[in-house]
């Protein structure tokens, strides 16, 4: 695949030397160019803790990353944003306030700091999916909302969530025949990339968690009910171990929509732990990126790291199962409902690849660096 090169990016010292890439027991708050801290503004922290309980937070900057040139900046990267559960609504206006902000926030990532492509994580068409590929959905919710010019040309790399199974998912997949965006070639599909001006090499390996775990009700908090197709889960899972053991890329990684490990509302999912988890170990994966819970989270376990981008449409702050994942492996949670919504943005060099969460008012919240792999 050619990749574009953008000309702008993030400047990584503002971020790390603020808040070093990792949870932090302060909570900081910006005020115009400087940080307040809990010594310095009182009330401003006892304010801003009631608001944002139970979550803890890490402001590093203002969202001025968009606006900074770096030139020293090289194009020797791949680039892209993850998003997941932004489908929208099926009344008029189509849309969410957090949805129509998360994809205008999307677009001055997209300029400023570069996105080659987006990997939709799944939940696409809010409540049901659609019915055909010429639902007007498909227009409503994703071609009228992703407008900014710098995502006019950006491929989205589609997987589909429970509420797409609720309607037509082989739709979707029609629908690539008619979108110069939107990609989504089958159930489940790999993805290969080369960065460029270097040997080093990126694999995405894009899961349908329903056609493996089986599908779910959000407002009943129901756990996926098993797979309702056997043979077909099956095929998959060994597809995945397959292009797992089989994969040399110093990148790997695998995309689904509900996640292995979540601290929030639908939590982990065990048939991901017990039939994907191994496998992420076993090989070596770099990360897991999924959507289902309406917030954005890092986890990380044994060398793998942890992804939720489910901030795309509705924001949940809940931290239910908090307990319910392996201990110290959660390092950033952020659900905060008048954010807007977020997103993650990744850049993967020939050395390691970035993870930085970003919210649809203009802040980066948290950034993280995993390594290149050692492959098995």
């Amino acid at each position: 695949m050619v990749l574009k090169s953008p000309t702008n990016r993030l400047d990584s010292s503002v971020l790390q030397n603020k808040c070093r890439g990792r949870l932090t027991p302060h909570i900081f708050f910006q005020e115009g160019s400087r940080l307040v801290s809990q010594m310095a503004a009182p009330l401003l922290l006892l304010s801003a803790m009631l608001s944002t309980l139970p979550m803890v937070l890490c402001f590093p900057s203002p969202y001025m990353d968009h606006d900074h040139h770096d030139p020293n900046r090289t194009s020797a990267s791949i680039r892209f944003l993850v998003v997941g559960d932004w489908g929208g609504l099926p009344n008029p206006p189509y849309m969410t306030p957090i949805e129509k902000a998360t994809a205008h926030e999307m677009g001055k990532a997209a300029k400023h700091m570069g996105a080659d492509f987006i990997l939709a994580v799944g939940d696409n068409f809010y409540y049901r999916g659609v019915n055909s590929v010429r639902d007007p959905r498909f227009q409503e919710t994703f071609e009228r909302v992703f407008t900014a010019e710098s995502l006019e040309h950006t491929p989205w790399y589609v997987i589909a969530g429970n509420h797409d199974h609720l309607g037509n998912v082989e739709a979707q997949i029609e629908y690539s025949r008619h979108s110069k965006r939107w990609n989504f070639r089958y159930y489940y599909y790999d993805l290969h990339f080369r960065v460029p001006h270097s040997d080093a090499t990126l694999t995405i390996l894009m899961l349908d968690t329903i056609l493996l775990c089986g599908n779910s009700h959000d407002y009943l908090d129901e756990r996926p009910r098993g797979a309702s197709d056997s043979l077909m889960a099956n095929q998959q899972l060994q597809w995945l171990a397959k292009q797992l053991e089989t994969s040399r890329a110093d990148f790997l990684l695998v995309a689904g929509h509900y996640p292995v490990w979540s601290v929030s509302d639908h939590g982990p999912t065990e048939c991901l732990l017990d039939n994907v988890r191994p496998l992420l170990l076993k090989y070596n994966a770099t990360a897991y990126l999924c959507g289902h819970d309406h917030n954005l989270q890092y986890l990380e376990e044994s060398g793998v790291g942890y992804v939720v981008s489910g901030a795309g449409n509705f924001l949940d702050n809940s931290m239910k199962h908090k307990k319910s994942v392996p201990a110290h492996s959660l390092k950033f949670f952020y659900g905060q409902q008048s954010s807007l919504g977020g997103f993650a943005h990744v850049e993967v060099t020939k050395k390691d690849m970035t993870i930085t969460f970003i919210q649809a008012r203009g802040k980066s919240l948290y950034r993280t660096v995993l390594p290149r792999r050692t492959a098995p």
